[in-house]
């Protein structure tokens, strides 16, 4: 299986974070294999407006891959669920977290919600993670990806671990034992990343919008908005689902 994995798109209606989307989105179309599905890990919308959420969905619309989307803390949970999911307005709760199951290729994407609604920082919360155990149990064997935006980890950058996932502990209870969880997946960094959580990979996609210049790197900026749009690449391999991330600049 081939995942292609982008996130922090931070639409805006402005012409340069529109062109960079349209870029990568044109990226992932030319390529000679197309990915099974293309996961975006929130902060899609830049203010959480309906127009934001109405640009994505046409972008994301012409990929020739299916995609699959998570919030981010940039994001707003009505609009997102009426504009960018077409879900009907008053058919859901906009305060509930926006939680979704996709079964790919024998396998199962867990897209889920680590926002906290006006806030920077992630929580993953009793509803989320009660969703999480009940739906990686009915799955059996079936290998699964969780995704969500905040990183659960320090990423030895001021800023970025002021505001990453707050229940990182009580995320990890839910993982152990669970060995269907091949490697989990997020976004909210605006940089390429690895590390291991829970005894398993953490990937961290790099971001379109821009990408956040580390604490040793020159510059006088949080972001590095030169720097070339980014994306992550995910092979899930055998029986076992190894996965093999390979890092990419977008032309």
């Amino acid at each position: 299986m081939l995942l292609a994995h982008i996130s922090d798109l931070h639409l805006d209606g402005d012409a340069r974070a529109t062109d960079r989307a349209a870029r990568t989105v044109a990226y992932l179309n030319s390529l000679t294999r197309q990915p099974d599905a293309v996961l975006v890990t929130g902060d899609i919308a830049d203010h959480g407006a309906p127009e934001e959420y109405a640009l994505a969905a046409d972008l994301l619309s012409r990929l020739s891959s299916p995609y699959v989307t998570c919030p981010g803390n940039h994001d707003d949970r009505t609009a997102y669920r009426e504009v960018l999911l077409g879900e009907a307005p008053g058919t859901a709760s906009g305060e509930n977290p926006v939680n979704r199951l996709h079964l790919v290729g024998g396998r199962a994407l867990l897209m889920c919600d680590s926002t906290i609604p006006g806030e920077d920082a992630g929580l993953l919360g009793d509803e989320t993670l009660d969703w999480l155990a009940s739906t990686l149990d009915g799955l059996g064997d079936t290998p699964a990806l969780p995704a969500f935006h905040h990183p659960p980890a320090v990423i030895h950058h001021p800023y970025l671990d002021s505001t990453n996932l707050t229940d990182a502990d009580r995320l990890a209870e839910v993982l152990e034992g669970r060995t269907n969880v091949p490697a989990v997946l997020t976004g909210h960094a605006h940089t390429p990343a690895a590390t291991t959580f829970a005894g398993r990979p953490l990937l961290i996609a790099p971001g379109v919008v821009s990408t956040v210049r580390l604490p040793w790197e020159p510059g006088d900026t949080l972001t590095d908005r030169e720097a070339p749009p980014a994306v992550a690449f995910h092979i899930l391999d055998g029986q076992d689902s190894r996965v093999m991330t390979h890092f990419r600049f977008v032309p």
